[in-house]
């Protein structure tokens, strides 16, 4: 997992607290493209493994120390872990093949979307528009949602700007589909932008990692991970 660019900027500052030794274990889902994904020889990359619906599960058993996974801060998640400052913040937004006309979360009744398993984007979809009659499949990952998009199974998705225009919309596949709708920052559902996961009652550790989150958005690292992968600060708003 050294491979994960920003994960390894933040956790390299985080000397303090692993002063003994220990290496800080990370859990990311590389299916998630282009904040985490594989490359074609199976290694990890991207701007941040674990099935996600098994993220938080596997830190509360202990099988890594923080969660660097474009995992939203949410009210729902803060009762189980705590979390760093945020390190981006982008919108999520539906995406629908382009015959479809779209006027409103009505216009879409009985049409097909997946969205990732214990996502915030699935919150979203079983909110706002499995209560209008969409009919929403929820998916182990991402990546699986793109594969049956493909296969005619799905109408869409919805899932984050950036992670679904560089897994699916500037890919193959992916040019008979388009965003619809509003971007979705909505704090009830989305949060207030993705932080770092971590168990509850260590102080230390979160202050640490979020000064290394202000160092590195300081010092010109940030920036450079930043425009490897996105041509805007996905820091956001």
């Amino acid at each position: 997992m050294k491979k994960i660019l920003l994960a390894a900027a933040i956790t390299a500052l985080c000397a303090t607290a692993f002063a003994q030794g220990k290496d800080l274990k990370v859990a990311i889902d590389p299916t998630y493209e282009p904040f985490t994904f594989k490359t074609a020889d199976g290694k990890p990359t991207g701007f941040d493994e674990q099935a996600w619906d098994g993220m938080i599960p596997g830190l509360l058993a202990k099988k890594y120390d923080v969660i660097i996974s474009s995992m939203s801060i949410t009210e729902e998640r803060l009762k189980q872990v705590d979390f760093t400052d945020k390190y981006y913040n982008t919108p999520s937004k539906i995406v629908l093949k382009k015959d479809i006309k779209f006027a409103g979360i009505d216009s879409i009744k009985g049409k097909k979307i997946g969205v990732l398993k214990a996502s915030t984007q699935e919150k979203y979809a079983l909110g706002e528009l499995k209560t209008k009659g969409v009919d929403v499949v929820s998916y182990d990952a991402q990546d699986q949602v793109y594969l049956d998009i493909k296969a005619g199974r799905l109408d869409g998705t919805v899932a984050d700007t950036q992670e679904v225009l560089g897994g699916f919309l500037s890919k193959p596949g992916g040019e008979g589909y388009q965003f619809v709708g509003d971007d979705l920052y909505i704090p009830k559902y989305f949060g207030v932008g993705a932080g770092i996961a971590l168990h509850k009652g260590l102080p230390a550790l979160k202050a640490e990692l979020s000064a290394a989150i202000k160092a590195i958005r300081g010092n010109g690292k940030y920036k450079a991970i930043n425009d490897k992968y996105f041509k805007f600060d996905v820091y956001g708003k």
